[in-house]
């Protein structure tokens, strides 16, 4: 008999198929399990997507004009025309206009001196002055970098002025800047492709921690024992249905992040599915290794909530890492999660190919290969 033959024969002539069946059987009959791994992470992946964006725009901006000028009411339109920016009211002083970003009835406010119109017709310098609520300092420094910009292409392309202002001694230098794969700067690119890992392995790991408390509970896992298979064979039962299912998860994310979010697929989209189905065995790993050490669904599920949102928080996916303090950084290193968020956004917005990501594919594998052999050994000492 050949090798061939044996395998096949190990494998089909085994108790295996029947325990996959069985277990494809009870994953049917739970229709709960069906509704978490269609609704929770299309979800989650909207949610993410729509509501986690860097981008601020439509900030109301309030005005308080003492020049009242053609030059004073052409660069309030310039800012209240912009995407930035829309005009949230007039004052009539800047105590006023400070007393209403108090209320937060407005997030900016633009002061324009009296004598605004009449310095820019002398060419001397004038200064105008913006409010901006710092509660949210992220918010606030976009604000301040949206009104320079605004401010600087009005200084280029004054609509009203009174006078020519004299040239200066020396030319001038423009900024002209070219965005590489994302020209839109569309910021829900970075997002869904950085939390695309992070539902995969959540949502593995929870079901994967679930369905192996739900059979100790049961009490079949003795019963289990008590059949001719090995505790080889229902380790493998146990994980192929989770593994079928959740790549089944993998596809509907895929056509969310292209058809809701017009993400491109510039690269080899085997190379993303690879990466997500060893990020699938990677959180099924850490599942049932959280479920070998807890008793109840309860205890599963707080110490998910120890080992998962850490995993996410550290993974790049929802802020740069270049962000994160620098003693941290290295620890990132070692989280899954990254390796499979650089794969997702180098090879959907990059076009990247295997001889780029190949370092990152390798972390993945490793990380993989030891929690699914960590798990294999806490479940079959377990069944021990």
């Amino acid at each position: 008999m050949s090798l061939f033959q044996r395998i096949f024969q190990s494998i089909f002539g085994s108790v295996l198929p029947a325990l996959i069946r069985k277990e494809f059987t009870q994953i049917r009959r739970d229709r709960r399990l069906a509704i978490s791994l269609v609704i929770p992470p299309t979800m989650q992946l909207l949610l993410f997507g729509f509501a986690l964006n860097a981008t601020v725009d439509n900030l109301n901006l309030g005005i308080v004009d003492l020049d009242h000028t053609p030059q004073s009411r052409d660069l309030i339109a310039g800012m209240t025309e912009s995407r930035a920016f829309r005009l949230g009211g007039t004052y009539v002083s800047a105590n006023k206009m400070g007393d209403a970003i108090s209320r937060n009835e407005i997030d900016a406010g633009l002061v324009i001196p009296p004598d605004f119109a009449k310095d820019l017709a002398r060419s001397r310098q004038t200064t105008v002055q913006i409010l901006l609520n710092a509660m949210n300092a992220n918010t606030a420094a976009i604000a301040q970098g949206y009104s320079e910009g605004v401010l600087q292409s009005w200084n280029l392309h004054p609509r009203f002025l009174t006078a020519p202002r004299p040239a200066s001694p020396r030319g001038n230098v423009i900024l002209h800047p070219a965005f590489f794969f994302n020209p839109g700067l569309v910021s829900a690119w970075f997002i869904v492709t950085g939390t695309f890992g992070v539902l995969l392995m959540l949502n593995g790991s929870l079901i994967a921690g679930s369905a192996m408390i739900k059979e100790r509970e049961n009490g079949t896992v003795e019963q289990l024992l008590m059949t001719p298979a090995t505790t080889t064979e229902i380790i493998v039962a146990k994980i192929a249905p989770l593994f079928v299912l959740l790549c089944g998860l993998i596809l509907l994310a895929t056509v969310i992040i292209r058809v809701v979010f017009g993400v491109p697929f510039r690269g080899n989209f085997l190379l993303v599915l690879l990466g997500a189905q060893l990020c699938v065995l990677c959180g099924i790993g850490i599942g049932t290794v959280i479920a070998t050490f807890t008793r109840s669904a309860q205890q599963s599920q707080l110490m998910a909530f120890f080992v998962n949102p850490p995993l996410a928080t550290l993974s790049g996916s929802l802020t740069p890492i270049e962000a994160m303090p620098h003693w941290l950084q290295p620890f990132t290193v070692i989280n899954p999660l990254r390796h499979f968020g650089i794969i997702s956004r180098s090879v959907l917005l990059r076009g990247s190919g295997l001889e780029t990501v190949w370092p990152n594919f390798l972390a993945l594998i490793i990380f993989t290969l030891v929690m699914m052999s960590f798990s294999v050994w806490r479940f079959r000492k377990q069944l021990g």
